[in-house]
């Protein structure tokens, strides 16, 4: 198995964090910023591509070959589910909604006087199906009132989810020639770094991941490989955030 982390495109919270150095007005499910959306159409391109079809798909390293991607999961915040969207178009795939993708807090909006993180309900399903026609959703009665709908989540509890995740990978995917990409988040991305090092959530290292770029990890029998991190060839310099 292969695969492949992509973060989301720029969105208006990362905008407002690069303008101000600060979260206060922060949307409590931001969507992407124009540039977001084309950083997300350049991924997409890029994960589509064949760059050179001669190159030998044995130990392809760096994807000379393509990608050849055939699973594509998504978080079901707005700036990942659009981001997804706009690869599962260019790619011709269904995108599944993998709750757990979600970043580190979920969805909540913060007192600017307290501090206090208050969760949210996220968005609806029937605002997800509306919006995203190629989103897969669990069961025809979940998300009716929102997706979140619970407290803001701490680290731990991300750590916990990481690990989740990583084992779901190992259990849906396992030894299989599978390629899958997700869409999810920085944050969240160093989390599961963590939990594949089996680092404690608490560790003073910080993992970069710019908006859109593309990590690669194989499965193998007895080891995971980290064969790249934070790729971001598909993006010219004035489009890297």
């Amino acid at each position: 198995m292969q695969l492949y982390f992509v973060r989301h495109g720029q969105s208006a919270n990362n905008f407002l964090w690069d303008q101000t150095g600060s979260s206060k007005g922060r949307s409590v499910d931001a969507e992407l910023t124009q540039m977001g959306r084309q950083q997300a159409e350049l991924v997409a391109q890029f994960l589509r591509g064949l760059h050179s079809p001669s190159a030998s798909q044995t130990n392809d390293v760096y994807n000379a070959a393509g990608f050849g991607v055939t699973h594509l999961y998504t978080s079901l915040m707005a700036r990942a589910v659009a981001t997804g969207s706009i690869i599962a178009q260019a790619l011709d795939l269904p995108l599944v909604a993998w709750e757990d993708l979600h970043e580190v807090g979920g969805i909540y909006q913060e007192d600017e006087q307290t501090g206090e993180r208050i969760g949210q309900p996220g968005k609806t399903r029937a605002y997800l199906e509306a919006h995203y026609p190629r989103l897969v959703l669990d069961g025809p009665n979940t998300y009716k009132a929102g997706w979140w709908n619970r407290p803001h989540e701490e680290l731990e509890q991300a750590s916990v989810r990481a690990r989740r995740v990583l084992h779901d990978l190992i259990e849906w995917h396992g030894e299989k020639d599978d390629r899958l990409a997700v869409v999810s988040h920085g944050a969240f991305y160093n989390a599961l770094l963590r939990a594949m090092l089996k680092l404690p959530a608490e560790s003073h290292c910080w993992f970069m991941l710019n908006n859109t770029a593309l990590s690669r990890f194989d499965f193998c029998r007895d080891r995971i490989e980290l064969v790249y991190l934070n790729r971001l060839d598909h993006l010219p310099p004035d489009l890297v955030t």
